[in-house]
């Protein structure tokens, strides 16, 4: 275990022009990944690192700051880059400094008109954000309700993460074999908090468009009966089968 907002500071030294922001009012906004290579399923006799650098800090107002980054995954010895990571956070409330707006950003919707080609039901329960939370991330917002309701989430929430990756699973399992070699790029902008619990419904559309033998495929996940949780959902995978529905539960 560790002092989450303590790291928070210590690794956020500060930014030129930019106001100290709070790290105990963020969530994530956006997230992409792209693998270039096959990750090894051990790191033993080699050291990879991640290194990070700040894209841009863009002010939204009354809403609050964006903050851009990126995390390269690399091998120390070799410098060869196995995955890129784009990633925004949302720092609620802490805007209006004056900064840049930052670029209009990019939609990408499922296909008009088409209903999706496979759905993938996930179910949570009360454990699960304190079962993820081993992975180490321990940000508070996810453990106890205080800082979501001082955030106005009315207690905590699940990891934005935790939806992520599990629609990132079930992409895999309906389209990809289960095999991770099958996906070479994810993407999904983070619409709307998930309560320890809910139940995630993915709606996940083929598009037949291809860049070699990577397919473009779109999702969308939703709180069963409730909000989009992941919008503008986007993927590009070697499609080598399609089934129709999927559920699991952890």
């Amino acid at each position: 275990m560790i002092d989450f907002y303590a790291a928070q500071a210590a690794r956020d030294g500060g930014i030129p022009g930019v106001p100290k922001l709070d790290s105990k009012r963020v969530v994530d906004g956006e997230r992409s990944m792209t693998f270039l290579k096959p990750i090894p399923t051990t790191s033993e006799n080699r050291s990879f690192e991640l290194r990070q650098r700040v894209l841009g800090v863009y002010d939204k107002g009354k809403p609050g700051t964006v903050m851009e980054t990126q995390m390269d995954l690399v091998d120390k010895a070799s410098g060869e880059v196995y995955a890129k990571i784009t990633g925004s956070a949302f720092f609620v409330g802490q805007g209006g400094w004056n900064g840049p707006k930052g670029p209009k950003s990019q939609n990408f919707p499922p296909p008009e008109g088409k209903q999706p080609d496979a759905v993938y039901e996930h179910q949570t329960t009360l454990e699960t954000p304190h079962l993820y939370r081993l992975n180490g991330d321990y940000n508070p917002l996810h453990a106890t309700p205080e800082p979501g309701q001082a955030m106005g989430f009315g207690g905590a929430i699940m990891h934005g993460l935790y939806s992520w990756n599990s629609t990132a699973h079930g992409l895999l399992k309906l389209l990809g074999g289960s095999d991770p070699a099958n996906l070479r790029e994810f993407a999904a902008r983070f619409a709307s908090p998930v309560k320890p619990g809910d139940c995630l419904v993915t709606q996940i559309w083929r598009t037949g468009e291809k860049d070699g033998e990577w397919e473009d495929v779109r999702f969308v996940t939703s709180v069963k009966g409730g909000k989009v949780c992941l919008s503008n959902g986007r993927a590009k995978m070697k499609v080598v089968g399609e089934k129709k529905t999927v559920g699991s539960k952890l």
